[in-house]
């Protein structure tokens, strides 16, 4: 198995394979994303909607699969706080006594695994995906199990990474395996 291609997001700043693609100081992740998905001129309207933790995974699969065919790559992604950023969000919204109106547009992202899902059907990808919740990055398990994909024939490729996003420290390390 090969790596044939990384982006990293930290910092106000996206790096494809160790160069800076998109840089900005902005104050929040909110507002860093908004800056880089007009930067980067994509074109998906539902960006807008999704939680951080989607848009984290959303802007660094856009590095590494646009202007291709992936309808067999497979997703395995994993990190540490799972989708608590949104759970807490959502529970604000239903401890309200005042303003009690759980909202299903917070309560959607209330899994982790949907931002595998936006990907998904942002890039028509019609195989495996994964999202696991471990104590810290380990990229032997991601990429042993990528590996069963790829022998498998399951996938040509698979999307792997750590996105790791809670109030506003976050990191993406996301990268494309082959054979």
């Amino acid at each position: 198995m090969k790596k044939t291609a990384v982006c990293t997001i930290e910092n106000s700043t996206i790096t494809m394979n160790g160069n800076i693609v998109f840089s900005n100081q902005e104050t929040t992740f909110q507002e860093f994303a908004k800056e880089a998905y007009k930067n980067l001129d994509l074109n998906y309207p539902k960006f807008h909607k999704m939680d951080p933790l989607s848009k984290l995974a959303f802007l660094a699969a856009e590095m590494l699969l646009k202007d291709q065919d992936n309808s067999k790559t497979a997703l395995v992604f994993a990190n540490k706080s799972s989708s608590l950023d949104t759970d807490f969000k959502y529970q604000e919204s239903i401890n309200s006594n005042e303003n009690y109106f759980p909202s299903p547009a917070v309560f959607v992202y209330t899994l982790p695994n949907i931002c595998v899902g936006e990907i998904s059907i942002r890039h028509k990808m019609q195989t495996e995906n994964a999202f696991f919740v471990l104590d810290e990055f380990d990229e032997n398990f991601l990429n042993n199990y990528a590996q069963q994909l790829l022998k498998s024939g399951k996938a040509e490729n698979v999307l792997c990474g750590w996105v790791e996003l809670y109030q506003e420290s976050y990191k993406a390390f996301v990268y494309l395996l082959a054979l």
